[in-house]
């Protein structure tokens, strides 16, 4: 559904996914409104089989009907049980995961992922459950906002905008958009307002959400999820998640901290297919600003890895 998510390199990212095994296995891990999930279909046989996943109920409307595809409602952190589940013990050819947040989530004002709307500052993936963005920005003691703040929204002076966070809340609990924007007002710069908030948002988003945390699950779920010669593909929208994917295709790890045999070979379960990220073309980002900072890398599975498959 165009109107809910327009999908980023999608041409780009289901060719490098399917390739010539038309008849195979495949995940789409974060389903969205389902562009990613609907071309990968169009292109399978009617033997063909996609697994899809979103926590966002929201998404679950979008799903196509086709028998051959199956929509967990469930965090991507969680795909190597679904795996199993499935019947699919002996791996599966194929992983795409489009990172980040959905144009629906951006522009649905009351879920509160956007500064551009005065709402209720929640934040969260699923609805159903869970802390909200404002449970974070009322509880946390100023350390561990800045903390936040620092690691997840590369906030400059994220110290200070804490601090100012903490003596907002002291008079009143910040529970919307525009009151978090409001406490935070004497550091953002003029004419620039928005990129600072917008760091702002990232962080506490990240955080509520546990973004890496989930990331980091999911990238040894699916190391685990694939056949050999099975390919990931991954989408991805900042620095802290490429880094992570990056140095996991790298090194079989987030930290990038590579481990050999006694052989001196690379214990890596993952080969990169592009040394360097596949980007969106100029015309794709004229028509979808929000496609500007993604990034595409693609790996596949080793015969012989560390993981045991």
């Amino acid at each position: 559904m165009s109107e809910y998510h327009i999908p980023v390199l999608l041409d780009e990212s289901v060719t490098a996914l399917v390739g010539d095994a038309l008849s195979g296995v495949y995940a789409d891990a974060t389903f969205g409104g389902g562009g990613h999930s609907r071309e990968i279909l169009s292109r399978l046989t009617q033997a063909g089989r996609l697994l899809a996943f979103d926590r966002d109920s929201d998404a679950l409307a979008n799903k196509p009907d086709d028998n051959r595809l199956v929509l967990i409602h469930n965090n991507f952190r969680f795909i190597h049980n679904y795996v199993l589940a499935e019947g699919y013990g002996d791996g599966i050819d194929g992983i795409l995961a489009d990172l980040g947040v959905s144009s629906h989530q951006f522009d649905t004002a009351d879920r509160g992922f956007s500064f551009r709307f005065d709402a209720e500052l929640d934040m969260r993936m699923n609805k159903e459950g869970g802390i909200t963005a404002a449970d974070l920005v009322n509880s946390l003691d100023e350390a561990g906002l800045a903390r936040i703040l620092k690691v997840y929204g590369e906030v400059d002076g994220a110290g200070k905008m804490a601090s100012l966070i903490v003596r907002a809340r002291e008079k009143q609990a910040i529970r919307s958009t525009g009151e978090l924007s409001s406490a935070i007002a004497p550091m953002l710069p003029k004419f620039a307002e928005h990129k600072v908030l917008a760091k702002v948002f990232q962080a506490l988003r990240i955080e509520v959400n546990q973004e890496m945390r989930s990331l980091e699950k999911f990238l040894q779920g699916a190391v685990l999820s694939l056949k050999p010669g099975g390919r990931l593909v991954v989408i991805t929208y900042h620095s802290l998640e490429d880094r992570m994917v990056k140095n996991f295709i790298r090194s079989g790890n987030v930290d990038g901290v590579m481990e050999k045999d006694l052989y001196g070979r690379s214990n890596a379960p993952l080969e990169a297919v592009n040394r360097k990220p596949i980007l969106p073309r100029e015309e794709e980002i004229s028509s979808n600003t929000r496609a500007r900072s993604a990034k595409l890398r693609v790996a596949v599975k080793k015969e012989e890895t560390a993981y045991g498959k």
